[in-house]
């Protein structure tokens, strides 16, 4: 039962993500917005959420994970509230701004109920299901939410998502209990200890390899839900509103599908874990190559490819948090969470403004001749993320080699890749 609220009120949690991914269009026409100016709705709400995540992680260890999931949901239903009422640029943002502080308390605090409740082995398992469970919030974005923005209007549907943050609020408070036992899911601490726990989680190597890991698989995907997916498969590739949205749930049904099978993969090879981090890195690049070098609008069967390779980024960055569990104490679980958790959304928002001032300067130069959402200008802006790509890729090999020798020290040796499949190849022969 704690658990399915927690996952509950994860679930609503991205549900208010990525309403304004569904409502770009509409949010052009209401605010009179730019790209640029469109852009910074979720920069915005993305920034807050990567700044608070080391805050929420010490605040989740020392005050328990109930009391932050209550006080994100409430936060959520007055920025969507605000966002309902607001008529410019800058009221849009301050509800934005207030839904991403609210969204940034949810998931690491329901990853720290987990150790409370389960026994380790279940772990890997277990988060990955709450990342593909509350992953389903994105449909109800793109499917009842907007429905109902088009046949209700902007306000009735913001004011309908902020109802859902206040039902999560009432019943995280009366189920939700950080532990099984009575004050077991806080760890009390003075501030220089806290100072100390948050020194010693970010100078672990595997944190940091966590943080690399989540930074460059979860990126990606992000950036499609939430910002520019829609308005690219609509206005660019023009496969239209229903197929745009069939394929943003396929988005969400391929994570669904694949977070099992990679909590599996990581529980019984957890020394290949990078390994398949860089594996779904290489795949999601492939993908966007070839759609974006394509002569003409992409045909659906190579969206559909990418649309895949993406989703699976999403429960591949999760392994980030395995790294996060598994080099660091339980008492400082939520400290180390926080740090990786940064990673996918510090990478995110910097790539969502990185298109939104390409399409805006394309506009400008008259490259896209006068159509901001025209199928090269969003080639090219969508061609950033290579870049940042290949800086998390990179980053992954130098902080992997630490941990490999840091694991070594303490006897644990992680043979080649080649040999170890040579070996399991004449195991199995």
């Amino acid at each position: 039962m704690v658990w399915a609220v927690g996952v509950l009120a994860y679930l609503v949690a991205v549900t208010q993500r990525t309403t304004f991914g569904v409502a770009g269009l509409d949010a052009t026409e209401r605010f009179g917005a730019s790209a640029s100016q469109l852009s910074i709705f979720t920069v915005v709400q993305l920034l807050v959420y990567a700044a608070l995540q080391v805050p929420v992680g010490i605040l989740v260890d020392r005050w328990g994970p109930r009391t932050l999931i209550v006080a994100g949901a409430a936060l959520m239903a007055i920025g969507q509230t605000q966002l309902a009422i607001a008529d410019s640029v800058g009221a849009g943002i301050v509800g934005r701004l207030l839904v991403g502080a609210g969204d940034a308390t949810t998931f690491v605090s329901v990853i720290r109920l987990l150790p409370a409740w389960f026994e380790p082995r279940r772990m890997p398992v277990f988060t990955q299901w709450t990342y593909i469970v509350g992953q389903l919030g994105q449909v109800v974005s793109v499917i009842p939410f907007a429905a109902l923005l088009s046949a209700l209007g902007w306000q009735t549907a913001f004011m309908s998502a902020a109802a859902l943050s206040v039902l999560t609020a009432v019943l995280a408070g009366s189920i939700i209990r950080d532990s099984p036992l009575p004050g077991g899911g806080r760890v009390s601490q003075t501030l220089r200890q806290t100072g100390a726990s948050l020194a010693a989680a970010w100078t672990q190597p595997g944190t940091r390899l966590g943080l690399w890991s989540h930074f460059t698989v979860q990126f990606p995907g992000t950036v499609f839900a939430l910002m520019w997916g829609y308005p690219y498969l609509v206005r660019a590739e023009k496969v239209g509103e229903g197929m745009a949205s069939a394929l943003l749930t396929l988005f969400v049904l391929v994570g669904i599908a694949c977070g099992p099978l990679l909590g599996r993969y990581v529980a019984l090879h957890p020394l290949r874990r990078s390994t398949i981090v860089l594996g779904i890195a290489a795949v999601i690049a492939v993908a966007w190559l070839a759609v974006l070098l394509y002569p003409g609008p992409a045909p659906l069967p190579l969206l559909i490819f990418l649309v895949v390779a993406l989703a699976v980024g999403g429960p591949g960055s999760i392994i980030g948090f395995d790294f996060a569990r598994t080099f660091n104490p339980a008492a400082r679980m939520g400290t180390a969470t926080g740090i990786v958790n940064i990673g996918g959304f510090l990478a995110s928002l910097v790539a969502m403004f990185a298109v939104g001032i390409v399409l805006d300067l394309l506009l400008d130069s008259g490259f896209s001749g006068g159509d901001l959402y025209a199928l090269p200008s969003f080639r090219l802006a969508l061609a950033v993320q290579f870049v940042i790509l290949a800086a998390g890729s990179s980053a992954i090999f130098v902080v992997r080699r630490r941990v490999r020798q840091q694991m070594a020290q303490q006897g644990v040796v992680v043979p080649p890749l080649r040999e170890a499949l040579a070996r399991e190849w004449r195991r199995r022969r």
